[in-house]
């Protein structure tokens, strides 16, 4: 018997991209998009008062940065797995990403497979 899905949380301010990866969770039985934002200032607060197993983060949000929104959320939630999501070139923000505590870091360009087993 397979247990309960992992709940993704996907925040990103493109609704085209948040439909697009909804799409590809769907065909995984282990994991569902079970909460999504456009702006940091949701995302913060949907991540504070909800659980989530793996929040999926846009570096770029209207209303603040990924790496801003990466350190308020840390102190409420540790353990919390974030994934994040860029346009940009790895070499230019993964170091100082993941020293911020993100937990990977993987460019939109990636093929979905990839992303799944990031999420994983």
């Amino acid at each position: 018997m397979i247990g309960a899905p992992h709940r993704v949380f996907v925040a990103d301010d493109h609704a085209l991209f948040r439909e697009g990866v909804k799409a590809l969770l769907a065909e995984e039985a282990d994991l569902v998009v079970s909460g999504e934002a456009g702006t940091a200032k949701e995302t913060l607060q949907r991540v504070r008062n909800e659980e989530f197993d793996v929040l999926l983060l846009d570096i770029s949000l209207p209303d603040g940065s990924g790496i801003d929104l990466l350190r308020q959320i840390r102190p409420h939630k540790p353990d919390l797995p974030i994934l994040i999501l860029s346009m940009h070139p790895e070499e230019q923000f993964a170091v100082s990403l993941l020293r911020a505590g993100a937990s990977g870091y993987i460019t939109k360009d990636a093929v979905p497979e990839l992303v799944v087993k990031a999420i994983r």
